[in-house]
């Protein structure tokens, strides 16, 4: 049996985000297949974390182990990510476990990686990371944080055994950029479930009509938009640009509260003037928000900070027609069965008109070439079997 160590998600089960998505998932298909043990870090303590004193627990067959980080603002990831491994180490070597493999996902302790690697190493272990995408693009970070995180991704590639991207634009990125290092890097991608996964029960289809009700919506008279309501996923153009268009549909966006972002676009295109923006807060009933986006006309994506996007998959697997703001990691994903903009005033504006006029077996059909690129190449399925095979190589 290959014991993995999992460090950088919040823990499971997932409640937070991706990379807490992930876990989930992965752990669910491997519970039963006896080659696999994981171990999996969860947060105790501080902002989105478990209660201080939660202990050990097992879930999906895997052993979560907590670790116990204290309020110290932002730094809290970094210190989550040395502690756990610090942990996971300890734990190997109390129980001489042979050839552990250490993942850790996103680049958040590169300055201190380098010891931990070597003891990993000392007790015959792998260093595994994800590199997530550009951490150091992302507009709500000051110039400083920026280079740390630059910094960091350097020293993480530079003493990891196997670097494994989510999206072949940033495998790219990874051989590219750190080319000096030699690094080896491998393919796997984020996964989805496709549409009627587990929200075709008659709670979910009430849950979605009380839903829709509450935020005066109809069924295909609204494009959706899901996000961290962040600089880097261009809701300034997707508002700008929807504001311009000629649509009678809504706009219902389910992101974060963001109030010095939000004050500073409502000043500059006072947004709240405009009937069809709605602003709904957040939804983390997964078969709920499947079901809403298999409701909405079309899907507006606007994330360009890589790699693959855990919300563009999922509205891949539901929504008929995707708009997606052309970068590389979003065309990788949608290829032919979606739709591109730009940042260039009336891009998005005449996109969004046409695909209110579009034709009812042409926006089927991209929704079946959308579908289709999912179970073929996204499943989690196909996913946790790639990490198995990894795992146990």
């Amino acid at each position: 049996m290959r014991h993995v160590f999992v460090i950088g998600s919040k823990g499971i089960p997932g409640r937070y985000g991706g990379y807490e998505t992930f876990m989930d998932k992965l752990t669910e298909y491997h519970e039963h297949n006896g080659n696999i043990k994981y171990h999996v870090a969860c947060k105790a303590g501080g902002k989105d974390s478990l209660p201080k004193d939660t202990a050990e627990y097992e879930y999906h067959g895997a052993s979560c182990f907590p670790v116990r980080v204290p309020d110290i603002g932002p730094a809290q990831a970094i210190y989550y990510d040395y502690a756990a491994f610090r942990q996971a180490l300890s734990c190997i070597r109390a129980h001489n476990i042979e050839k552990p493999v250490v993942y850790i996902l996103a680049c958040r302790i590169g300055p201190l990686v380098s010891g931990l690697a070597k003891r990993l190493h000392a007790l015959g272990g792998t260093l595994f990371i994800n590199p997530d995408g550009h951490e150091w693009q992302r507009g709500k970070w000051s110039a400083p944080v920026r280079r740390y995180w630059k910094f960091s991704e350097k020293g993480m590639v530079k003493h990891a055994d196997l670097v494994i991207c989510d999206s072949r634009h940033m495998e790219s990125y990874i051989r590219a950029e750190y080319a000096g290092f030699k690094p080896e890097t491998t393919y796997i991608s984020y996964g989805a479930e496709s549409a009627g996964t587990d929200s075709e029960s008659p709670e979910t289809g009430e849950k979605l009509k009380e839903w829709l009700g509450e935020h005066s919506l109809t069924p295909d008279g609204y494009y959706l938009v899901v996000g961290r309501f962040v600089p880097e996923n261009n809701f300034e153009t997707m508002l700008r640009e929807f504001l311009r268009s000629g649509t009678k549909r809504k706009l219902a966006l389910i992101t974060t509260a963001n109030d010095k972002l939000l004050n500073r676009l409502e000043e500059k295109y006072r947004f709240k003037e405009d009937p069809r923006i709605s602003f709904v807060g957040t939804v983390y009933d997964a078969p709920l928000l499947r079901k809403i986006r298999e409701s909405a006309w079309g899907y507006l994506h606007g994330h360009e900070v890589g790699g693959t996007n855990p919300s563009l998959l999922e509205a891949m697997g539901s929504t008929k027609l995707n708009l997606l703001y052309d970068v590389g990691f979003n065309r990788e994903v949608g290829e032919d069965a979606a739709l591109y903009w730009t940042k260039e005033p009336g891009s998005l504006a005449s996109l969004i008109d046409r695909a209110d006029a579009m034709a009812p077996e042409e926006r089927e059909a991209f929704g079946e070439k959308a579908v289709k690129r999912i179970r073929e190449h996204y499943r989690w399925k196909l996913i946790a079997d790639e990490y198995e095979k990894l795992f146990t190589m």
